[in-house]
């Protein structure tokens, strides 16, 4: 499992999380999971991968043409003898 920390949060904000999770028996960690995890399961998936995602924002401007830098032989591995 990740951890993560989350700063800045101003008194009030705290305070309210504190009552919200004694309300409900939990500690306040669980209670601000519980909140992610129902704000993110509310929230549907777009369903289109990174690729689709950047060619829905390129397309419309008639595309992007990337050169290719040109490939060279590779070089000696160095020798650490």
């Amino acid at each position: 499992m990740a951890t993560m920390t989350i700063g800045n949060l101003d008194d009030e904000l705290k305070a309210r999380l504190r009552l919200r999770a004694a309300r409900r028996g939990h500690s306040i960690e669980e209670e601000a999971r519980s909140i992610l995890r129902s704000a993110l399961q509310a929230e549907p998936l777009s369903g289109q991968s990174l690729v689709e995602s950047i060619r829905a924002l390129v397309e419309p401007n008639g595309g992007i043409e990337l050169e290719l830098p040109v490939r060279e032989p590779m070089r000696e591995p160095p020798d650490f003898r």
